[in-house]
């Protein structure tokens, strides 16, 4: 469970300041040590796979390093981890008509009952990352950061919402994704 901002010597909001006005390589190198243990789980808890996770983390540093002119006031954490998701949506889709044509070539005495409830919990673990991009960005937001483990409390420091507003774009966030997943969710029982 993430337990909240480290204390550092020098906070992000200074090494992204350092980046963006003298490509400081030493600011972006201390940002990635920081944060890549982070964006390396979140990616790994997406993709379901240590290397693609991997390749992952390394590309949204490179993209990161690439577009922090782009960053503005904020919480770098958070700003990091959103470029993460997006890698990871990106691959994933990538990934997604390779795996289609691979299923298009099984035959039904291939699968047994077992594969199929397998195949089933993937098609609603996918349906459910397309629901919750789908949600509100304040829904979103909550529910990723309850998701990476904030409370809360920390959640509303880092959202600048009220400790109530997040607990109810959570409630709100999490309502709307059972009424999406709802049928999907009660074949699987």
């Amino acid at each position: 469970m993430h337990k909240g901002p480290t204390s550092f010597p020098v906070p992000d909001e200074v090494l992204v300041r350092r980046f963006q006005e003298s490509v400081d390589r030493a600011s972006f190198e201390e940002l990635f040590v920081r944060h890549r243990e982070r964006v390396y789980r979140a990616c790994r808890r997406f993709l379901g796979n240590g290397e693609a996770a991997e390749d992952a983390t390394q590309e949204t540093f490179t993209r990161a390093y690439q577009n922090m002119h782009r960053f503005r006031e904020g919480d770098f954490g958070w700003w990091i981890m959103k470029v993460g998701r997006n890698v990871c949506i990106d691959m994933w889709r990538k990934q997604r008509p390779q795996a289609q044509m691979e299923s298009a070539d099984w035959t039904e005495e291939l699968t047994s009952p077992a594969e199929d409830a397998d195949s089933d919990l993937h098609l609603a673990i996918q349906r459910l990352r397309e629901e919750l991009l789908r949600l509100p960005e304040e829904q979103r937001r909550c529910l990723e950061m309850k998701i990476e483990g904030y409370s809360y409390q920390e959640t509303a420091e880092r959202t600048g919402f009220t400790v109530e507003a997040v607990k109810s774009y959570l409630q709100n966030g999490r309502r709307m994704l059972w009424l999406k997943m709802e049928g999907m969710l009660s074949q699987l029982r």
